[in-house]
């Protein structure tokens, strides 16, 4: 995989470098290339179906921006079961929110119901970010026209001390209230979720520009009387 790294060195921004070192405190220094997100994207559109391959199969990957250009490769892979496959291979290796959060793949939004059982499993691991995944994606694609109220209670169960799954819980949370409010303010008036959770999705929330101003006002209230 040498022709990979020396693709991205290429790349690389140094000053974009120093900057987004400061957004993943995990990720060691030296391991962070500096190469921007788009830039990661076009690369990957622009690799030959055995080279991807390659590159796949070659974990653990040295450099996080390595990583990232994983997750950009499994965004675009249509076949669902390739994919799904695929992604749990790369989920021991994930080890911060930002890799773990580009690793999206489009696919599954077209195979909603046989991703359910996966995203029941991925919030019951033991790994961080194997766990925030599986909110993630519940997040994604669970809260519109998917959506049941028993959701919410599955995503309220899961516990961890861990930073980086109570703030996606929160983001999960902040997302129920934008485009689920009736069913999910009840988690909020009761004591469904930790209090770093509830304090981190209403500030989220306030700081959202799809809920009015309204219920922003109530949320307030919820937040002083907590």
């Amino acid at each position: 995989m040498k022709t990979l790294e020396e693709a991205l060195r290429a790349l690389a921004d140094p000053k974009y470098r120093e900057f987004h070192c400061g957004l993943i405190p995990t990720v060691p220094r030296e391991s962070v290339l500096g190469v921007r997100v788009p830039e990661i994207r076009r690369l990957a559109k622009t690799l030959d179906e055995k080279t991807r391959l390659e590159f796949l199969g070659d974990l653990p990957h040295r450099f996080y921006d390595e990583n990232m250009l994983h997750a950009a490769i499994l965004c675009n892979i249509r076949d669902f079961d390739s994919a799904l496959k695929m992604v749990e291979d790369f989920l021991p290796y994930v080890d911060n929110w930002a890799v773990c959060d580009a690793l999206s793949p489009k696919c599954f939004s077209k195979n909603k119901e046989a991703l359910l059982p996966k995203i029941s499993l991925w919030r019951s691991s033991d790994r961080t970010y194997t766990k925030r995944f599986g909110i993630e994606m519940s997040m994604r694609h669970f809260l519109d026209v998917c959506f049941r109220p028993e959701f919410l209670a599955e995503n309220a169960a899961v516990k961890s001390d861990e930073y980086y799954v109570s703030m996606m819980s929160a983001w999960y949370f902040a997302e129920a209230l934008i485009k689920q409010w009736d069913h999910a303010i009840v988690y909020f008036c009761e004591p469904r979720l930790t209090p770093q959770v509830k304090k981190m999705a209403i500030q989220k929330a306030l700081d959202s520009f799809r809920i009015s101003d309204g219920k922003k006002a109530y949320l307030r209230e919820l937040r002083k009387n907590s």
